[in-house]
């Protein structure tokens, strides 16, 4: 039996890393569409050049600088999905960085209700545009994307912006670089030596909630495993724990981590705490009505049992498991995550079509005396 396992983890392995490998071109990410393809190297470089370009475009003659980047290239918003959040944050990245850009956010107005396929109509807007940022309720729909582009002969990078219950891995790397922000010391530089120490060791950081249709738990969970000595502590109804999967990858990247049902329950442990809402979007039949959410809520009369220095974080919308009244306290990290977002991903954008070395250096140059 134990072998049997062994063999199954190995083939799980390989199988992830074989996914990685088509997605990523001259070893770095091309195709944004998993979170394990970045390591702690990538995910340090992104959140540095995040600071950069927020710094960068404080300024006037920064921002006309910025937007010179990418003005040859355009961007198609392929959304077949509800967004507020993700599309808005993608379009003011591609604003950032100088990058045009149009938008499908309703079948009704294409050709799909002329009869044509989902996939002739990504070939044809790969002919149009240099990028696909897609949203999708289809788990794995944007790595069956992304493949399918490699084999045409016009190859175009594919970012995934939201896939089903399985994965949002650009809202994973905006929730890191909110939480290397809020651990690191503030006085430290906004460059480099901000990302130099890993500021997860030591840390206890809780989910809460729906955990098992979370994407951006599951994203986030495997980024965090690139960083040693971090606790992850799991807290949610026994019907939407965290899968198994997640659990397996922690154990193998020897991640400590614990399952709770309880938040308010040793609340004082966490360094931060991210809450996510029950995504009864997801129901077959109604099947979440069923489930107690009341533990799994955070209210301003926890407050005394918070540590003086602890994270909030929601990936938005939120219901009512997140008090409105904790929004002006020194916790509430939320709306600046909102916020690095865009910052994360004209990082991300910039990199993957390699403006960021000429960023770097303008950053460098003009920035750092």
């Amino acid at each position: 039996m134990q072998a049997t396992n062994m063999a199954a983890d190995t083939h799980r392995e390989t199988d992830t890393s074989h996914r990685v490998s088509s997605l990523n071109h001259n070893d770095k990410p091309y195709h944004i569409v998993l979170a394990q393809q970045f390591d702690r190297s990538s995910i340090d470089q992104l959140c540095q050049m995040a600071d950069m370009i927020r710094t960068i475009a404080n300024s006037r003659q920064g921002g006309q600088f910025l937007r010179t980047m990418l003005g040859h290239k355009r961007a198609m918003l392929y959304f077949i999905q509800p967004s507020t959040r993700t599309f808005l944050s993608f379009t003011a990245a591609c604003q950032v960085i100088g990058m045009p850009f149009s938008e499908v956010r309703d079948r009704s107005t294409s050709s799909e209700v002329k009869g044509e396929s989902e996939d002739d109509t990504i070939r044809t807007l790969s002919q149009y545009f240099d990028l696909i940022i897609m949203r999708h309720p289809m788990e794995g729909f944007a790595e069956h994307v992304a493949t399918m582009l490699n084999d045409m002969p016009r190859t175009i990078p594919v970012m995934n912006a939201g896939s089903g219950k399985d994965q949002h891995p650009t809202q994973a790397l905006l929730d890191i670089y909110t939480l290397y922000r809020s651990f690191a010391n503030p006085r430290a530089e906004r460059s480099e030596p901000r990302y130099t120490k890993n500021v997860f060791a030591g840390k206890t950081i809780a989910f809460a909630g729906d955990l098992l249709r979370g994407r951006t738990v599951r994203s986030l969970a495997y980024l965090l495993c690139r960083y040693p000595g971090v606790r992850l502590v799991f807290v949610s109804p026994p019907e939407l724990k965290i899968g198994d999967d997640i659990l397996d990858y922690l154990g193998k990247h020897d991640i400590e981590y614990e399952l709770r049902d309880d938040l308010r329950k040793d609340l004082g442990e966490y360094d931060a705490v991210y809450m996510t809402r029950l995504q009864d979007e997801h129901d077959k039949s109604g099947e979440s009505k069923a489930i107690d959410y009341d533990k799994y809520v955070l209210t301003a009369d926890m407050v005394p049992d918070f540590k003086s220095n602890l994270t909030i974080m929601h990936p938005l919308p939120r219901r009512h498991e997140l008090d409105e009244k904790l929004d002006a306290t020194p916790y509430a990290k939320y709306w600046q995550q909102v916020r690095n977002g865009m910052w994360m991903r004209a990082a991300l954008i910039a990199t993957v079509f390699n403006v960021d070395v000429a960023i770097r250096d303008h950053y460098h140059a003009y920035y750092t005396f």
